[in-house]
C-alpha cells in the first residue's frame, strides 16, 4: 500500500470520527435546535380504550384456548 492510499484512509477515518463532534459543538442557526418538540403532530400519542379492550380479549381468548379441556384425552389408536 503506498503512502497516498494510507493518507486517504486515515483522513477518511478521522473525518468520520470528528464530524459528529463538530456538529454537536456548532451553535444553532438563529437559535433553532436540531431537535425541536412538536406536540400533536402524530396520532400515536395516548392509547385508545378500544385497542386495549381488543388486546385483552385476544389475550383472554388465547388463554381460554390453551386451558380449555374438552375431555378429548381418550386414545385415538384402535
Amino acid at each position: 500500500m503506498n503512502l497516498w492510499k494510507k493518507a486517504a484512509i486515515s483522513v477518511a477515518a478521522t473525518s468520520m470520527t470528528l464530524s459528529p463532534v463538530a456538529a454537536l459543538a456548532a451553535p444553532g442557526i438563529g437559535g433553532a435546535s436540531a431537535v425541536s418538540v412538536t406536540e400533536g403532530q402524530n396520532e400515536l400519542e395516548g392509547a385508545s380504550w378500544i385497542a386495549i379492550v381488543l388486546g385483552l380479549a385476544i389475550i383472554g381468548g388465547g388463554i381460554w384456548l390453551l386451558v380449555d379441556d374438552d375431555g378429548d384425552d381418550a386414545p385415538v389408536s384402535p
